[in-house]
């Protein structure tokens, strides 16, 4: 049995403490099936982290689905909740979100998750769990029913709150560290919101307008022209290496990045190793107005826009949105929602 928490660096060690200073027993043999193991070779970058133009710290696809289990059972201690926080990202493909790209899916960014239910009940292995736990698959292979779980965007749910932790920690940018995170943690709690619905909201209004400021800073950088680039270029590079039968969509989804990054870069047609090795040791992204030709050029309007608007209490049983009483917040939630690039990006290679 690997011991996944113990070969953690001390600094997700730490910060996992912080979402949960106790790990429920239950865990560990879910987290070490073959199916959540795959996800620990899988970067929360979609890729991007293989790029010089990236200085990002590794952070796996099994340690947000880790994350977010731990911050649901600290908020609610339910063992199907937690489970289906574990799951929620079970599907998830090599360089993750860039094969959405591949699919079309810039706004939803969604595409894979309809393989959820087929990956929990094809597990031999979690299927055995389930039956001993008495879990039916219908309560844990779709973290959407739970609302602490996830929720529509603006609100704040654990999935939404731990990749903004954790992106601020490092995993997309190093903007905040660990004190900043347990003082913002520790500030939250479970609330209801408008439609009397449990959300995750913060008891004072300092600590939401700290967590919203960072926010704005990574919603920005979710859609950056450089990040929108890689995960375009990244999603060709798939689709082109899938029509020449040079890799296949399950290998997308059994293999590690480490493999498939071996596979391109050993890749003997076309120009497809070579053009990956000038994106892998590029610092820098161009950027454009107009469309520029001859080059690898991208242009993609419209994404999914991440961000969040959460609730703070301001008596014993009233809860409002922080961007209602708090200008600092309103206009770092517009700066979010109004963030614009230059309609296009390109690297000086083609790749047609």
């Amino acid at each position: 049995m690997k011991d996944y928490f113990g070969n953690l660096n001390e600094t997700i060690k730490k910060y996992f403490n912080i979402l949960s200073d106790e790990i429920p027993n239950f865990l560990y043999d879910y987290i070490n099936t073959p199916e959540m193991q795959k996800q620990n070779e899988i970067s929360v970058s979609c890729g991007t982290i293989y790029s010089k133009m990236y200085n990002s710290m590794w952070y796996s696809s099994l340690d947000h689905s880790v994350a977010v289990s731990l911050i649901i059972w600290h908020f609610t201690k339910d063992k199907k909740q937690t489970l289906a926080g574990l799951f929620h990202d079970i599907a998830t493909p090599v360089f993750k979100h860039s094969i959405d790209f591949m699919n079309k899916d810039y706004e939803k960014q969604e595409s894979t998750e309809e393989l959820t239910t087929k990956i929990i009940k094809d597990s031999k292995e979690i299927m055995k769990l389930l039956k001993r736990d008495d879990i039916k698959i219908e309560e844990v292979d779709n973290y959407h029913i739970y609302p602490i779980a996830d929720n529509n965007t603006p609100q704040l749910s654990a999935d939404r709150l731990e990749y903004t932790l954790s992106n601020g920690l490092g995993a997309t940018e190093k903007i905040w560290g660990l004190t900043e995170i347990e003082e913002i943690y520790n500030d939250i709690e479970i609330q209801k919101n408008e439609e009397k619905i449990e959300e995750l909201g913060f008891k004072n209004k300092e600590f939401a307008e700290k967590f919203v400021h960072t926010m704005s800073i990574l919603s920005s950088m979710y859609i950056r022209n450089k990040t929108k680039f890689s995960l375009q270029f990244l999603a060709d590079i798939m689709k082109k290496m899938s029509e020449k039968k040079l890799i296949t969509i399950n290998d997308l989804y059994n293999l590690s990045e480490k493999e498939v990054i071996e596979i391109i870069s050993n890749c003997k047609q076309d120009n497809i190793a070579k053009c990956f090795e000038l994106w892998k040791n590029a610092t820098a992204i161009n950027e454009s107005d107009t469309k520029v030709d001859g080059v690898y050029c991208v242009g993609i309007d419209k994404i999914k826009i991440r961000y969040i608007n959460p609730l703070v209490k301001i008596s014993e049983d009233k809860f409002i949105r922080i961007d209602e009483f708090s200008d600092i917040a309103k206009k770092d939630i517009e700066k979010a929602l109004n963030y614009k690039t230059k309609k296009y990006a390109y690297l000086n290679f083609d790749f047609n």
